[in-house]
């Protein structure tokens, strides 16, 4: 026993840096762990573009082809965004089925908390796994891309926050209705439609979640433009996008908490 305990000093309380580390390295655990299903999911996601890109070719030919950089950026930003939104729904869900759902509300740093840090550590396996399914792409197509990693990282974090924030809300949904897995996959393929918005020519999509993004990383992967080269204005509506609709989700995840404490449904499956 040391001697500050001996004088009645107890252990340091957990903190906030503690807590991320815990996370991070449960999620890699997780990875090692269970790497089939990992390397499922990218087989997948590379079995679906080789249907897109193969089959499109047969039928477009030509057509497909003068664009396949733009489709091979917008399926990139689409694994992003996938793994972002399902990171807390789908964590939650499996959560409420294990029964462990209520260690996570227990903890003194609070269950939102706990979940952002989870759907944090989730997006950084999910770039990592994103990336993978870029360069196999890139072999699979043979195009090349502009690649400034800290111009792309940062473009497209801030992107796929806005999705995170949609995360948190279907996450609360899913507290209190458990089994709505078919709803939360539906719009999934919503955001085929957000990453193409900006193809679209239409203003006031640029505040939709992913769609300004989407085209900025455009701009980052094609054409070369880095980070300061873009006007304040779009990295400021990038910034006010991501941090509105995380902030948004928040509330609502908060709010979807509080009801299902209420109502006695927070660990009921």
């Amino acid at each position: 026993m040391s001697s500050g305990q001996r004088a009645g000093q107890g252990p340091k309380p957990a903190g906030y840096f503690h807590l991320a580390r815990a996370v991070l390295y449960r999620e890699a655990i997780l990875f090692v762990r269970y790497p089939a299903n990992a390397i499922g999911g990218v087989v997948i996601a590379l079995f679906f573009f080789g249907v897109l890109f193969y089959g499109g070719r047969m039928v477009a030919g030509r057509a497909l082809t003068d664009s396949i950089e733009g489709i091979v950026v917008g399926y990139f930003l689409w694994t992003l965004s996938v793994g972002a939104y399902s990171s807390i729904s789908n964590d939650i869900g499996s959560e409420v089925q294990w029964g462990t759902l209520e260690r996570h509300v227990m903890t003194p740093f609070g269950f939102a908390p706990v979940a952002m840090l989870k759907g944090i550590a989730k997006i950084v396996r999910t770039f990592l796994t994103s990336t993978v399914i870029l360069v196999v792409m890139l072999g699979m197509t043979g195009t090349t891309l502009q690649l400034n990693l800290f111009t792309i990282v940062v473009v497209a974090t801030l992107t796929i926050t806005s999705v995170l924030g949609l995360g948190f809300a279907a996450g609360g949904v899913t507290l209190l209705y458990k089994q709505i897995g078919s709803w939360l996959n539906l719009l999934q393929f919503g955001f085929v439609v957000l990453i193409s918005a900006p193809s679209l020519d239409v203003p006031w999509l640029s505040l939709l979640p992913l769609a300004h993004g989407s085209g900025l990383l455009q701009r980052a992967m094609l054409d070369g433009t880095r980070l300061w080269e873009f006007s304040a204005f779009e990295l400021a509506l990038l910034l006010a996008t991501a941090v509105g609709y995380l902030g948004f989700g928040y509330l609502v995840f908060q709010y979807a908490t509080r009801r299902a404490r209420r109502l006695g449904v927070l660990g009921d499956y």
